[in-house]
């Protein structure tokens, strides 16, 4: 799907931001880049849609290179949430915002209404309707932002710190529906700091540091080896610090996702009334 060789990014002040990096991301993975500030994440995304090229190297998306195509015909495909919706918004009304790239991607009238009510009803907007986006809060803004991009179904969906601003039950659902999208073969690529997240999704990992990857696996390698989350200033999540304790009494220690957790927990007891 997306096919990144050994590229580098240079900004118009000289700051070399991407320093050499490869990365394959196949159709329907579910991938977390991570890292700390500035390391360069926000960057390597921007090229996977062409908003960004390549100072040196190549990215292909679909075996298209970037470098070669429009970001509008990229678009189509790639659906890109920036981490300040209002870097995106600018209609008068919800329910414009969403219906706005239906329209420029030639949708029929009565398929743009479905798709808009479909991407209401989703992120819990539909009171919104016709209400200003810049009359909504901070998180509210974020999901009209995510309304208008899954509105129009593109192949691949990037979002760029999609849990700032959302409440636990918001962050259920928008789990719930990346994992609906990779049934459907789709692929996700999320740029966070939000480790527990990461975690209850038990995903792929790619750690990014001072524009280089340095860590590449699943999430459950990777979100409990301390050696690594240090390099990245990433904290050990809250159920792989348990379970860390936890492996003294014969349990494992490589556990982050809370039902997994679960699971092993209720087994572990059943087993110890057994004895």
């Amino acid at each position: 799907m997306i096919v990144a060789e050994d590229i580098h990014f240079f900004y118009p002040n000289k700051v070399e931001a991407l320093k050499g990096v490869s990365l394959t991301i196949k159709e329907g993975e579910f991938i977390a880049i991570m890292g700390q500030n500035g390391a360069g994440k926000s960057t390597l995304v921007k090229h996977f849609n062409g908003l960004l090229k390549p100072t040196l190297g190549t990215v292909r998306v679909n075996g298209v290179e970037t470098t070669k195509t429009s970001v509008a015909t990229l678009a189509r495909d790639v659906g890109f949430v920036f981490q300040n919706p209002d870097h995106q918004l600018f209609s008068e009304t919800v329910e414009d915002e969403i219906a706005f790239a239906l329209k420029n991607f030639g949708f029929e009238p009565e398929v743009i209404e479905k798709r808009v009510t479909w991407a209401l009803n989703l992120l819990a907007l539909t009171q919104y309707r016709k209400t200003s986006p810049f009359l909504l809060s901070g998180g509210e803004r974020k999901r009209v932002a995510l309304a208008s991009v899954l509105a129009w179904d593109p192949q691949t969906l990037i979002l760029d710190e999609p849990t700032i601003g959302q409440d636990h039950e918001q962050k259920e659902k928008l789990r719930q529906f990346i994992m609906q999208m990779q049934i459907q073969k789709k692929t996700v690529v999320i740029v966070t700091h939000d480790v527990e997240f990461v975690a209850e999704c038990n995903l792929r990992v790619v750690l990014m540091k001072e524009g280089k990857i340095v860590a590449d696996g699943l999430g459950k390698d990777i979100l409990t080896d301390p050696a690594l989350l240090e390099l990245s200033s990433i904290v050990l999540p809250q159920i792989a610090q348990i379970f860390a304790k936890l492996s003294t009494l014969g349990l494992p220690k490589d556990i982050i996702d809370i039902y997994e957790a679960k699971e092993i927990i209720l087994k572990a007891q059943e087993s110890g009334l057994r004895k």
